[in-house]
């Protein structure tokens, strides 16, 4: 894809192990174009890793916060796994394959190799294979409210029976390709996963049909606006899903799983800090580690913060300490020298549009 997004003129940044296309015009335009209408992502940097054998459910499971188990082929789950002590090894997700006894977990690019360490590191004494795919696939994530029609359009896909955290094995023009429909825009959207050539001509289908290609940059933007986490920034080591807002997530039912025992006794002591929104009163941009204030003293830091594009507002994300965790109250954001006013607000900028 490198010499495609460098004859597109993007501004190439290094990423996750890979040189990746930060943006290839300008920010705004590339957000606004998969709110208003659809975008496509080049997202071949994120890892695939297949899990196979007669244990796979229950190991799946054992590594996973959320509940696979209830989870029909076809399917696709979000969640995280666990160190012992609780933290965040990684943010992903889980496709229940059509194929008995198989799984495939999406990890974050900049972890791959951390977490399919992690997990063959837990597979002792399970029936399972594990293996890294990440080499054989190549992915584009097709995002925005005009998603489905172009599908349609451009490649000849119906995918209108695919319904949000679904998805199916198809073909196209012969050739296997995995279609998804879920994203990290908050739009309607899918995910197209086939091999490195086939992912080519899937990208180059869809400029040539004048779909707009979005970088790195708007990727973030969108994806903060609807208050989706990004591992490094709102998610890891040191944090733990509740913290976070993600207990959703963790389902502490289930009988067992990696980081149950410290995430319980997290829950049962109560939390000390909290991811909340903030919004400033001036137009002043807080960034990732700017202190946040209250009563003469620092409470928390910002971990994502921008001027939205879709809103007009100074924004962030930001963990405080739990007394200034609650809507409305009244902080402050230490940019350079200077204080700026703001409050606190949901994490949700933007109103996600998911076709449920």
């Amino acid at each position: 894809m490198y010499d495609s997004h460098v004859a597109l003129g993007a501004q190439m940044s290094p990423f996750g192990g890979f040189m990746m296309p930060i943006q290839y015009s300008d920010i705004a335009a590339e957000h606004l174009a998969v709110r208003e209408h659809c975008g496509m992502f080049d997202v071949s940097h994120m890892g695939e890793i297949l899990v196979t054998g007669p244990d796979a459910e229950a190991f799946v499971n054992h590594v996973f916060t959320n509940d696979v188990t209830t989870l029909s082929p076809g399917h696709v789950q979000y969640g995280m796994m666990l160190y012992p002590e609780g933290g965040v090894v990684d943010d992903l997700l889980v496709y229940r394959m059509p194929e008995p006894e198989t799984w495939l977990l999406v990890v974050n690019a900049a972890n791959i190799g951390k977490d399919y360490g992690w997990i063959c590191q837990a597979a002792g004494g399970w029936n399972v294979k594990v293996s890294d795919d990440s080499e054989h696939y190549g992915q584009i994530a097709l995002q925005g409210p005009d998603a489905e029609k172009t599908a349609s359009d451009v490649l000849g896909l119906e995918l209108s029976d695919l319904v949000f955290y679904t998805f199916k094995e198809t073909e196209w023009n012969g050739e296997k390709v995995l279609a998804s429909r879920s994203g990290y825009t908050g739009e309607d959207g899918f995910e197209f996963y086939a091999s490195p050539e086939v992912t080519r001509k899937i990208w180059d289908a869809f400029l040539s049909a004048g779909v707009t290609p979005c970088g790195l940059g708007c990727r973030d933007t969108l994806r903060f606006e609807v208050g989706l986490p990004l591992y490094g920034h709102e998610l890891g080591r040191d944090i733990s899903p509740l913290e976070a807002g993600l207990g959703v997530f963790v389902k502490l039912d289930k009988p067992e799983f990696i980081g149950k025992d410290a995430t319980l006794a997290l829950k049962a002591a109560g939390l000390k800090r909290k991811l909340v929104g903030m919004e400033l009163i001036d137009k002043a941009i807080p960034r990732a580690g700017y202190p946040v204030e209250a009563d003469g003293k620092q409470i928390g830091e910002v971990t994502t913060g921008y001027h939205s594009i879709s809103t007009d507002k100074s924004v962030c994300l930001a963990f405080v300490g739990l007394p200034y965790a609650s809507l409305g109250t009244e902080v402050g954001i230490r940019i350079r020298k200077k204080v700026f006013p703001g409050t606190v607000c949901r994490k949700r900028f933007y109103d996600k549009k998911y076709k449920k």
